[in-house]
């Protein structure tokens, strides 16, 4: 089982980036994926995520109206559009695929981890 993030990069305040996460080894339509980050010094957070269907989205409250968070059943894959970039934003983004429990913001119940891919936002 891999999940291969990518799609981070260097980018200036107000910009954009996509990040993609394409899961590999097994099908993850049937459940929850999502994104978390991790900046230095800092507790690893909840960004965003998407159940199976019908697609429910679900966004931390720093990033929602900025982020968008979607998923390609067909590919396997999930993406991550960010808008509205803050040198806040700076922080390694992991996507991840939780198969079971009941909170989706809690990276404990996350089972599958990508391997991070690095966004910094410069002011």
């Amino acid at each position: 089982v891999q999940l291969q993030a990518s799609g981070g990069g260097l980018v200036q305040a107000g910009g954009s980036l996509r990040l993609s996460c394409a899961a590999s080894g097994r099908t993850f339509s049937s459940y929850f994926m999502g994104w978390f980050r991790q900046a230095p010094g800092k507790e690893r957070e909840f960004v965003a995520a998407i159940s199976w269907s019908p697609g429910m989205t679900y966004y931390a409250d720093s990033v929602k109206g900025r982020f968008t968070i979607s998923r390609d059943n067909a590919k396997n894959t999930i993406y991550l559009q960010m808008n509205s970039l803050k040198p806040e934003d700076t922080a390694v983004y992991y996507c991840a695929v939780r198969t079971g429990g009941s909170n989706y913001r809690d990276y404990g119940q996350y089972d599958y981890w990508g391997q991070g891919t690095q966004v910094t936002v410069s002011s």
